[in-house]
Order: C-alpha cells, then structure tokens, then sequence
C-alpha cells in the first residue's frame, strides 16, 4: 500500500471522526463531546459545516488530526452510513483502523528508502500482514501492542542504515526539548524518536533525514526549516507544527493551509 492510499479522504467517510471521538474543551476544542455523539458542526451530508474556519472558531484540533485514511475504509467497507444503521461497531474500529493504518504509513515509508534495500522483503511482508488485519471483521480482536512491537524492530534498523552513524550529540531519544532553542541547528540525520519538541524553535533548523517517528511537534517553528527525505514524519505532525513557504517537506505530506506565506 502506497502512502498515497493513506491519506485521509473526507468526502467517501461518514464523519467517523466527528462522531466516534470524544472531544474536550480545551485550546484544541471548543466544546465537549462524548463519544458516539456526534459534533454540532457535522451537517447531513458528513462535512464539516465550519470547515474553512475550524481554527477561528476554536476547533484546532480537528485541523491536527489525520486518520491515514482509517475513516474511508471502514466507511466504504460498510456501505451505510451510521445513521442508517447502529455505528458502534464502526465507532470502535476507527481508532484500531487507524493505529493499523498508521503502521503502514511506516512501512511504506521505509520501503521507499534505497538505504533500507536489504529490508524490503521484510518490510513487504510486514505490510502484507497488517493489510491483512486491516480486513478482519472485528479489528477489536487485533494484539495492537504486538504488531506494533514487530514493525517497530523494523523501523529501528531502517533508521540506523538510512542516518549512518551519527555523534552523540544527534542521538536525542525521547529528550525533553520543549520551548529548546535550536534555531539554524544541525540535526541532518539526528534521532529525535518521541522527542519532545513543543514549541521548539527550528526555524532554519536542518532536518535532512531525521528520525521523527513519534516527535511531539505541536505549534515547534519550523519556518525554513529543511526536512527533506524526514524519516516517518506523518501529516499530523506537520499539522500541529508552524511552517512557512520556505520550509521543505517530504513530498508524503502536504503543506498545511494554516502555515503562514
């Protein structure tokens, strides 16, 4: 499965998201919502009614998330809305769906590096795997924490031999950067693997390569930054960043229309 067949398609989802998720009122959403209630914002037809003005209107959230195109197989798989008929069981597959979808978005992307050729066997079959899953009847049943564990061992090694070896300096793991000022760092090929960067300072910051599986990047600068050939970066985290015109992004993920000119 290409990444291309990952990205979320709003207009063949029933609004899975708007429905199955539970919302709190916070910075991110401006209301509460319990889960299987579905927003005041979905209109008849499954689009936002609000969609060009989800940020002014205090549903920044929504404009963060992605479902690797979770909501539109389980719509299509369906066939009827959940308004024709009872939603639980579609409810409860999106956030499975998605976490499965998500691990192909991985895989796809590690397939791809020339640098990871001796794991492409590997990889492929891994992919076909969770593909598989994918198209159990009840995903509920799917060992989440197990098929995780299995394509992460992948990733892992796919990151070692697309970034080399690298100084300890670039080996940043899970670090608490947040509010960090690294303005103009280079970071070409550096591990930040579940790095917290939030509201990090990367303007101009060279990310060529960098491990960015699983890095908080919500509201990080990222203006001018160069994140070309990123390793894992997905659309949800580019979402949550602040970017600009400059800022060089894989050719996977689309520049955000909030990002500033």
């Amino acid at each position: 499965m290409t990444r291309a067949a990952l990205r979320a398609d709003c207009a063949n989802c029933f609004g899975l998201c708007c429905v199955a998720l539970t919302f709190a009122k916070s910075a991110d959403f401006a209301i509460d919502k319990d889960a299987g209630e579905p927003c005041r914002n979905l209109q008849e037809d499954f689009r936002c009614g609000i969609h060009q003005k989800l940020r002014p209107e205090g549903f920044q959230g929504c404009t963060v998330y992605d479902c690797f195109g979770a909501g539109q197989k389980i719509s299509q798989r369906a066939g009827r809305s959940w308004r024709e008929q009872p939603g639980q069981q579609m409810f409860e597959a999106l956030p499975i769906m998605r976490q499965l979808h998500e691990l192909l978005w991985y895989l796809a992307d590690a397939a791809e590096r020339a640098e990871a050729r001796s794991l492409h066997p590997q990889l492929r079959q891994a992919s076909e795997r969770i593909e598989q899953l994918t198209l159990q009847p009840d995903l509920t049943s799917v060992d989440l924490p197990g098929e995780r564990a299995k394509v992460n061992e992948l990733l892992l090694q796919t990151s070692k031999l697309v970034r080399g070896k690298q100084s300890k300096a670039k080996e940043r793991r899970g670090a608490d950067l947040f509010g960090a000022k690294l303005r103009g760092a280079d970071l070409r090929s550096a591990n930040l693997r579940g790095a917290y960067l939030i509201a990090a300072d990367l303007r101009g910051a060279d990310l060529r390569q960098a491990d960015l599986i699983g890095a908080d990047l919500r509201d990080t600068r990222l203006e001018d930054a160069d994140l070309t050939g990123a390793l894992f970066l997905t659309q949800s985290q580019v979402n949550a960043a602040k970017g600009n015109s400059k800022t060089k992004l894989p050719p996977a993920v689309t520049r955000p229309p909030h990002w500033t000119p």
